[in-house]
């Protein structure tokens, strides 16, 4: 089993700013007596297979160079393969656009995750397991469905090019359909399925989604629980008014709000539909959701 680390580059993430501050970034790591290996990335998708057969090959120390979708799919070539066995561990180099994970443990970004590294410092991680009917999903961030989610795949499929102006108009548009439905699900094998309509649903294991957005501020990365917040079917008007109160994490307290700590949710889903996993997106047809407790270790 390897003790050096294998850096998974995205050389693409922050606009191409992780390729350019990459070589210095890892330099100072080994001038400080870090052992890095070095993988690049090429295509979306690609750090899953890297991380995949880097972990055959007997690696159990990696670090994501780029943003959360680069430890996400690292995170996806780990598992399954690694449940039940020594959980391996995982670093940032946060030199992409979003690192709304790390935003858990520090403002200091890549200046203290570099310190973390060279330190040693960490500590346990839950991962987050979604089976859905083409297979199993793997995270560490968020899993979120409905207004966010739709706002996220409709940049992603019309409003790409036009970088954060894209996300304005996605969110512009999004709020003129404004698309308050219900997704069928219970948790914790509760008697009944919630058929309510929301705006979104949020599954949680750390606080932060969008970089500074704090969608769940009673998350715990550690504590065996999926942290579970809906919001109702507000209107317009009242989305607008409170959108600041999701930076603050006090929209959990409004009336239309929810929260709560649960172990499991089984999904009760007619067909696929677009979620928002880590900052990626896709769709999916989702079955389950379930926490692997303490299954990573996080570098911060």
């Amino acid at each position: 089993m390897s003790e050096q680390f294998l850096a998974i580059v995205n050389p693409a993430a922050g606009g191409g700013r992780s390729g350019k501050l990459v070589g210095s970034a890892l330099k100072r790591l080994r001038e400080a007596g870090l052992a890095i290996d070095v993988a690049e990335t090429n295509a979306e998708g690609h750090a899953i297979q890297i991380a995949r057969n880097a972990y055959a090959g007997g690696y159990r120390k990696f670090i994501a160079v780029g943003g959360d979708g680069t430890s996400c799919e690292i995170v996806n070539g780990l598992f399954p393969e690694a449940e039940g066995h020594e959980p391996p561990t995982l670093g940032f180099l946060p030199l992409g656009t979003g690192n709304s994970f790390l935003r858990d443990f520090t403002k200091q970004g890549l200046s203290q995750a570099t310190a973390a590294l060279i330190a040693g410092k960490s500590r346990p991680c839950d991962v987050f397991r979604l089976q859905h009917k083409a297979g199993a999903y793997y995270f560490i961030n968020l899993l979120s469905v409905g207004f966010a989610a739709d706002v996220a795949m409709l940049r992603h499929r019309r409003f790409r090019r036009f970088g954060e102006l894209g996300y304005l108009l996605s969110i512009l548009v999004t709020l003129a359909r404004l698309n308050r439905r219900a997704f069928p699900l219970r948790s914790d094998g509760a008697g009944e399925v919630d058929r309510r309509r929301s705006l979104f649903l949020t599954f949680n294991n750390s606080k932060f989604t969008g970089g500074k957005m704090m969608i769940a501020p009673d998350a715990q990365t550690d504590d065996g629980l999926i942290e579970y917040v809906r919001w109702g079917p507000i209107g317009r008007l009242g989305l607008i008014r409170n959108l600041p109160r999701l930076y603050t994490g006090t929209h959990t307290q409004h009336p239309l709000a929810e929260r709560s700590g649960v172990r499991k949710i089984e999904f009760s889903l007619d067909a696929p539909v677009d979620v928002m996993i880590d900052g990626e997106v896709a769709t999916l047809h989702c079955e389950s959701l379930n926490v692997l407790h303490h299954a990573l270790r996080v570098v911060i």
